[in-house]
């Protein structure tokens, strides 16, 4: 199973870019996403960015994931 997570794009150079969850930062290659803007939300699957998400679009997603981690904690 494949896992991307939506990040956000907190800063960029050229096409590598840092993403933030959470208070955790992670350099990831816009390589695939190369018009992504500084303070959107991307879709990161193995350190690269692979799609462009709303914010709303994000936070929803993050809530699941939050909601499936809680359930198998539990």
């Amino acid at each position: 199973m494949c896992l991307a997570v939506p990040m956000k794009l907190v800063s960029r150079q050229e096409l590598k870019g840092e993403v933030e969850l959470s208070g955790v930062r992670r350099e990831v290659s816009l390589m695939l996403l190369p018009e992504a803007e500084v303070g959107s939300y991307v879709l990161v699957h193995a350190g690269y960015a692979i799609a462009q998400v709303d914010e709303r679009e994000a936070e929803e997603t993050l809530a699941l994931l939050r909601e499936a981690l809680a359930a198998e904690e539990a």
